[in-house]
Formats: C-alpha cells, sequence, structure tokens
C-alpha cells in the first residue's frame, strides 16, 4: 500500500492546499490519491492534532524536530545538542496529545526520530499508545526485543508517571527504575 506525507506542516489551511494539490495531480495522472499524512514536527501541529486528524489519514511525530522546536535549541550547537532531550516532558505531552486526537478519529500514529530507536524510550511510547516505530536499522534487533519483553498496563503507568514529571532527568529517573 503506497502512503504520502507531508513534512513541517504547521496548520490546517497548510495541509488542506497540499492534499488539493495533491489531489489535482492524481486526477491529472488519472490514479487514485493514496492516502496523505503530515509530520508532526513542529508545536504548532501538535497543538492542533485534533483538527489534523479529521483530515489526514496517520501521523508520524518527526521526535527530533519536535524536540528540537518545543525545547527551541539547535540539536546542531555544539553546546546545546546535550541538552536536546526527546524524554523531555513537555516533548512528551505533545506526543501523548497527538495520539489521543488521531485514536480518537480512528488513525493510527507512528514515531521517528532518535527515541524511536531508544531502547529506555520504547516503553513510554508504548504506554503514550504510539501505533507504530520506526526504527534505525543497526537498532532493529534490540527494540523488537524490547517490545516483545513489555506488559502494556506497565507501560502506561510508567507513562502516566512521566507525563507528571518535571524533567528529562526525572523521565530518565522513572525508566531507570520503572523494571520495565
Amino acid at each position: 500500500k503506497v502512503l504520502a506525507m507531508l513534512p513541517m506542516v504547521s496548520d490546517i489551511a497548510e495541509f488542506r492546499t497540499a492534499r488539493w494539490i495533491w489531489d489535482e495531480e492524481a486526477l491529472a495522472l488519472g490514479i487514485a490519491p493514496c492516502p496523505l499524512g503530515i509530520m508532526i514536527e513542529v508545536p504548532s501541529a501538535a497543538l492542533l492534532a485534533e483538527a489534523f486528524a479529521k483530515e489526514a489519514a496517520f501521523f508520524s511525530v518527526g521526535s527530533n524536530d519536535l524536540t528540537q522546536y518545543v525545547l527551541a535549541m539547535d540539536r546542531g550547537h555544539p553546546k546545546l545538542a546535550p541538552q536536546v532531550d526527546g524524554l523531555h516532558p513537555a516533548v512528551l505531552q505533545l506526543i501523548a496529545r497527538t495520539v489521543e486526537a488521531t485514536h480518537r478519529h480512528g488513525k493510527w500514529v507512528g514515531v521517528c526520530g532518535g527515541i524511536a530507536s531508544d531502547e529506555l524510550a520504547v516503553p513510554l511510547l508504548i504506554g503514550l499508545g504510539v501505533d507504530e516505530l520506526s526504527v534505525s536499522v543497526p537498532a532493529l534487533p534490540a527494540i523488537k526485543a524490547r517490545v516483545r519483553g513489555l506488559e502494556l498496563t506497565a507501560c502506561k503507568e510508567l507513562a502516566r508517571r512521566a507525563l507528571d514529571a518535571e524533567s528529562p532527568a526525572a523521565v530518565r529517573a522513572l525508566l531507570a527504575e520503572g523494571g520495565i
């Protein structure tokens, strides 16, 4: 099945315009348009997830860009990069908001970027309700093994506690002590 995904969408008007162009081009080519989803990479998209979920076919949270923009830090800057942490509670809250909106509309949401390949973060993402992880090839065997060993109820409890944390360090401490 062919899917298409738009990056860096920040408001619903952008999505509607892009979808209209997409559909027009498919019509001109004499083909059926494929499902069109969006990347959730900017805070405005996560905050508007409810509106997008009514129209987009699916979401993929781009955790690296979302984290950078939520924290207003350049992940490529040598002095700031260590502080750009995808397990920051603000980032996690936006992921949770995105998942909830998407699921209310019967659609799926994935996560790509650094935290999707982070064994420590996987139970938390599962607990938040993420449907799919886009994992780097070298990390794939370890992440698959990690997912197979998880218990959903424990992951949900861990996610609930992490969303209430005050810092990335507190989230990491929860994950380390969680025993999941």
